[in-house]
């Protein structure tokens, strides 16, 4: 299995997963384009939410954890991954909820000390003016679309690599 869904994978084998929320991961969709298409397929019982529903839901003790992946993983445990990261991650620590971050080994980059180090690229602004081919937003309108946050070392639990778990402080 891969990284994240690969624990939550593996966890329903174990029938340890009771519901999954998938967050539709907003502009480009990656949870309902791929995660919500591969609970299906693999019979994961599953609820796909918009992203700004994580609040209610964990207000409303219906998340035990959160297991999110990253592109890019710091030597002091700090994780850039797609947009609204952060935000869950934050959520997660307002209502109690433990935060992992499940990664291959390689994506740790010891080069890098910390978060603010890691460049983030910005995405074409057509993402957030459209739903799809309908423009939901005039041309005119600025618009700040960066592909990825960095959730800061403090807000996770542990990260999960294929040579183990790792808990703060890190020591890669």
């Amino acid at each position: 299995y891969g990284t994240a869904l690969g624990i939550v994978r593996s966890a329903h084998a174990q029938g340890k997963v009771a519901l999954l929320w998938v967050d539709e991961t907003r502009p480009v969709m990656q949870g309902s384009r791929l995660t919500a298409w591969e609970c299906v397929r693999d019979g994961i019982p599953h609820r796909l939410i918009a992203d700004v529903v994580a609040a209610s839901v964990m207000a409303r003790g219906e998340v035990d954890l959160v297991v999110t992946g990253a592109d890019r993983i710091a030597a002091n445990g700090d994780t850039a991954n797609k947009i609204g990261t952060y935000a869950l991650a934050v959520l997660a620590k307002h209502h109690g909820v433990p935060f992992y971050v499940a990664a291959p080994f390689s994506t740790i980059d010891p080069a890098i000390a910390s978060g603010a180090e890691i460049v983030i690229e910005e995405r074409d602004a057509g993402e957030v003016r459209r739903v799809g081919p309908q423009q939901t937003a005039p041309e005119a309108s600025p618009v700040y679309n960066p592909a990825f946050d960095v959730t800061p070392a403090g807000l996770i639990a542990a990260i999960v690599t294929e040579r183990g778990v790792f808990r703060p402080p890190y020591g890669f």
